[in-house]
């Protein structure tokens, strides 16, 4: 991992909702080039688009596959919704290669898959386990300004759901167009949404009710 950003800026020693995470360089393998190439957080951020990390333990595992593959259902409508989507792990992208190849489940990924293999943007986003050398399942989504707005992390033995990452993008995607609103829970395109004030206060029954 390479970083690059204003040092006059105070930057988190971890990853921080709602603070800014610095521009960085991963090595990866792409599936649909079928080659090596790099992942520029900087250069996401000058395309405005939103990046997706989703770290998991390693290539050649049991749950991981599993996690992919059902990320890779999803990976049209997240595109759609102007993101990034990149598979990190501690494995090296000669792996990832390996990996691709040999595991049916993986057929249909096309998502660029970033080695970590020194394991210092897992550090970074506090999924390291320093017992084990691996990364947990977290995901984090970094809007087009580069703040991080959302984190999730699961222990090893629990897969994730792709259906709630694509919400909690449909969420906040309407949200930067509309800063002054909030999604309540379960929200999905199309509901109400709420918009905090005085004359809300005890009255969010109503609000989403009437």
């Amino acid at each position: 991992m390479s970083t690059e950003h204003n040092h006059e800026e105070t930057m988190p020693d971890f990853a921080k909702v709602g603070q800014p995470v610095p521009e960085f360089v991963m090595e990866s393998f792409d599936p649909t080039e079928g080659g090596f190439c790099e992942v520029d957080l900087g250069a996401l951020r000058k395309e405005g688009k939103w990046a997706i990390l989703f770290f998991y333990p390693a290539d050649f595992t049991f749950v991981c596959p599993t996690e992919l593959a059902d990320l890779a259902a999803k990976h049209e409508k997240l595109k759609k919704l102007g993101a990034e989507v990149i598979s990190v792990s501690t494995d090296t992208k000669f792996t990832h290669l390996a990996w691709k190849t040999d595991e049916r489940l993986l057929a249909d990924v096309k998502f660029k898959m970033a080695a970590d293999p020194t394991g210092e943007v897992s550090r970074f986003f506090d999924v390291w386990d320093f017992d084990t050398g691996l990364a947990l399942r977290g995901t984090f989504v970094i809007n087009p300004e580069g703040m991080l707005v959302s984190a999730e992390v699961n222990y090893y033995n629990v897969g994730r759901n792709a259906d709630e990452l694509v919400r909690k993008m449909e969420a906040n995607t309407y949200l930067k167009d509309h800063p002054t609103e909030a999604c309540p829970a379960r929200w999905t395109p199309g509901e109400k949404t709420l918009t905090p004030s005085e004359k809300l206060v005890g009255k969010v029954y109503e609000a989403l009710n009437d």
